[in-house]
């Protein structure tokens, strides 16, 4: 019998959290050993989701008082609000070394220690840990990924951005100084806390943007691209709340560098991702839906002319809580512990 990692999700009342269970539970080699929810510690998972009543699955415990050495985990997946996994995980990796973490919140997402403090309001609580840790977006850096103990899994939106996006600022093949990321999400995408602004009658037949001119995932977005054009980036985004459950559309805006056109930008996406199992590009001129990737880990691009020369629009459908989430979480799981990279993702998109 093939022996099974056994992990810990940290958060597992949130909907990040119910995600990794959800998809954890069709995994041939994750035994989910440890659930914690300090509001919730004491109840069953089922109590708090009672789609997984059928499940045995362990109660939900308090963080305080865990003995880390003694769980003895092969991965913990932090889906703690942002700026309470540092603490965390560095108490994981003193109390049992050998252990892999994989953190969904931003905490570890930015590698300048500077940056961080000027987004996120105060100093990085485990500067050592975040100068270790990589950033978990697979098709950029898998190979880094196979040997992380730490890795920093990307914010929904942008995931919806920099697969699009990176190929091209590599090839130099668009202007970095001429990008618009105007870019949607469902509800969930602003958790499970109860908030005033979050209420049915606040969010149901409206629209809106937020975090307008200042939103943090900006700060990673510009990191990752500014990598990949080797020169300074600072792109312009815009993110929106639908009133809908899960996914992300993101709309692109950008001008073709000087002798490209729009049909050399979806041939340089095709050709980078042909290979890639969870990312596709569209024929040229199609543009893909959120309800064509909803509870799947894939990621559909598509790349259309402008009616202005020399511009093209390309537009990105994910599900915030899959790929954008839970499921590029689990993506790298199964690169970190050595098992086949699809495995236990392989759902087909959930139509109508």
């Amino acid at each position: 019998m093939t022996t099974k990692a056994k992990i810990g999700i940290l958060g597992a009342s949130g909907y990040t959290g119910s995600e990794l269970v959800r998809l954890l539970l069709a995994h041939p080699r994750a035994d989910i050993a440890l659930l914690t929810a300090d509001r919730k510690a004491g109840q069953e998972m089922r109590d708090v989701f009672p789609q997984f009543s059928p499940y045995k699955l362990p109660k939900l415990v308090s963080l305080d008082g865990i003995g880390w050495s003694a769980v003895g985990l092969d991965l913990v997946f932090c889906a703690l609000p942002h700026a309470t996994t540092q603490k965390v995980v560095r108490q994981i990796f003193a109390e049992a070394p050998s252990a892999k973490v994989i953190d969904l919140s931003a905490d570890f997402r930015l590698s300048d220690a500077a940056s961080y403090a000027r987004w996120y309001g105060h100093e990085h609580f485990a500067p050592e840990l975040q100068k270790e840790a990589v950033y978990g977006l697979v098709e950029a850096y898998r190979e880094e990924i196979k040997t992380a103990r730490l890795v920093a899994n990307p914010g929904c939106y942008t995931t919806t951005a920099e697969l699009p996006l990176l190929p091209l600022l590599k090839a130099k093949a668009i202007e970095p100084d001429d990008i618009i990321i105007d870019a949607k999400s469902g509800m969930t995408g602003a958790g499970r806390a109860a908030k005033d602004a979050m209420v049915f009658s606040e969010v149901s037949e409206g629209f809106h943007a937020y975090g307008v001119g200042h939103h943090r995932h900006m700060a990673e977005l510009d990191q990752e691209f500014s990598k990949a054009a080797g020169r300074n980036v600072v792109v312009t985004f815009t993110p929106h709340l639908l009133p809908m459950n899960r996914g992300i559309l993101a709309t692109i805006y950008v001008r073709c560098a000087s002798g490209r056109t729009a049909d050399d930008l979806h041939r340089l996406l095709a050709a980078a991702y042909g290979r890639e199992p969870f990312v596709h590009v569209l024929p040229f001129g199609e543009t893909p839906q959120t309800r064509h990737v909803r509870g799947s880990n894939f990621i559909f691009i598509g790349v259309a002319a402008d009616r202005i020369s020399g511009r093209a629009i390309i537009v990105s459908a994910l599900d915030n809580l899959v790929k954008g989430a839970s499921g590029q979480a689990i993506q790298n799981m199964n690169l970190m512990l050595g098992f086949p990279e699809t495995m236990g993702l392989e759902q087909v998109a959930l139509f109508p």
